[in-house]
């Protein structure tokens, strides 16, 4: 007799409380969420395309799961995924993050805002969403993800995702609109390190760093503790030279009554470009909580673009995300969820030495390979 497959993503979700009341559950709330799963992996982007994935897919999944009315039709996943609570979905998804990653010390972790463009819907005059992620630059995984309150910015989104992860070791790196005291507080209040963009939102900061380094260059450094470093990338008709340079011991200068939680350093990189025989220099200012390692500080600050090569990219050219038209009530941030699962499954998957849209097309054809790609959760 041939055994049922061990799909462990299921135990993860298992405790997702069903918002439907009971003479409407005609199919079992996991099966659902299984069903929807397994589909978006294969590439479906839509309730449509995750129903005719479960049609073609009916035996094979009937060998793990109950369906016990068959395969639910596209109004019920829309239906469904409308009416679940957006919190507890994604409490489950971090529950499921923090039983299999391994993040090392030194683990960067870069948290950036991405608008789901194709949500926003003029008949009910509601704006596209925003998700505030934060994703793990070597190990490729998104952590964990909060949607941005329609009233405000990344600046209240960014404290609540701070709130569930666990980050201890990890330098946390985020763009100027994180460059608030409350989020520096909550990075060192988990033992985590931060490098965090500064620009002119900060005004009196941004001045009082501009100008700091201003008279150590001038002064060459002398009688300041200081680190640099260099790199140079060539490619494509571009050159660009990058001069990273981190001062340390400014906490007095700069902030003498503690304001900022492990304000330990200030860096700046200054970006030398060559295109076409045009050069432009372009120069940005960082406050961290590093030690003046400035090889660090620079592996930081480049770190942190993976989120949008490694990410956001692919979530729109691989999983078409600015393209879904999925907008009611709680689906576009559940079915936001469910792109991120598939993102760090497939991710996670290295057997097949192939892209993500190349990945999914093989789960869609191949049973046993979808199989090796849950298993991984």
């Amino acid at each position: 007799m041939k055994l049922k497959p061990k799909i462990t993503i299921v135990d993860h979700f298992a405790v997702m409380s069903d918002p439907r009341i009971d003479r409407t559950k005609r199919h079992k709330l996991i099966d659902i969420l299984t069903i929807a799963i397994c589909a978006v992996i294969c590439g479906a982007d839509s309730w449509v395309a995750i129903e005719l994935y479960g049609c073609t897919k009916y035996e094979w999944l009937r060998t793990f799961l109950e369906l016990p009315n068959g395969i639910p039709s596209h109004d019920t996943f829309a239906r469904v995924f409308a009416l679940i609570n957006p919190q507890e979905f994604q409490s489950c998804f971090v529950n499921w993050m923090k039983s299999i990653q391994k993040i090392t010390d030194g683990e960067v972790v870069a948290i950036d805002g991405k608008t789901l463009c194709g949500s926003s819907d003029r008949s009910n005059n509601s704006c596209a969403i925003q998700m505030v992620s934060a994703w793990a630059t070597t190990n490729k995984l998104v952590l964990g993800q909060v949607k941005v309150d329609s009233k405000s910015n990344e600046i209240t989104a960014i404290p609540e995702l701070l709130k569930v992860l666990e980050l201890s070791g990890c330098i946390v790196t985020i763009d100027a609109i994180g460059c608030q005291k409350e989020i520096v507080k909550l990075i060192t209040e988990q033992s985590a390190d931060y490098v965090i963009t500064l620009k002119k939102n900060q005004s009196n900061l941004y001045d009082s760093v501009e100008s700091l380094f201003k008279t150590a260059i001038s002064k060459g450094f002398e009688g300041i503790e200081h680190s640099t470093y260099k790199t140079e990338d060539k490619g494509h008709g571009r050159e660009e030279i990058r001069h990273y340079v981190m001062l340390s011991e400014i906490q007095k200068q700069l902030d003498p009554e503690s304001a900022w939680s492990n304000f330990n350093s200030i860096g700046m990189v200054e970006s030398v470009r060559k295109v076409d025989g045009k050069t432009e220099v372009e120069t940005r200012y960082f406050i961290s909580s590093l030690q003046g390692n400035a090889r660090q500080f620079g592996n930081s600050v480049r770190s942190h673009w993976g989120i949008e090569n490694s990410l956001h990219w692919i979530l729109d050219v691989a999983l078409k995300e600015d393209d879904c038209r999925i907008r009611k009530d709680n689906a576009p941030q559940n079915f936001a969820i469910i792109r991120q699962i598939a993102v760090n499954l497939l991710g996670k998957e290295k057997r097949v030495k192939r892209g993500i849209k190349n990945k999914q097309f093989l789960a869609a054809m191949d049973n046993d390979y979808l199989l090796i790609v849950l298993a991984l959760a």
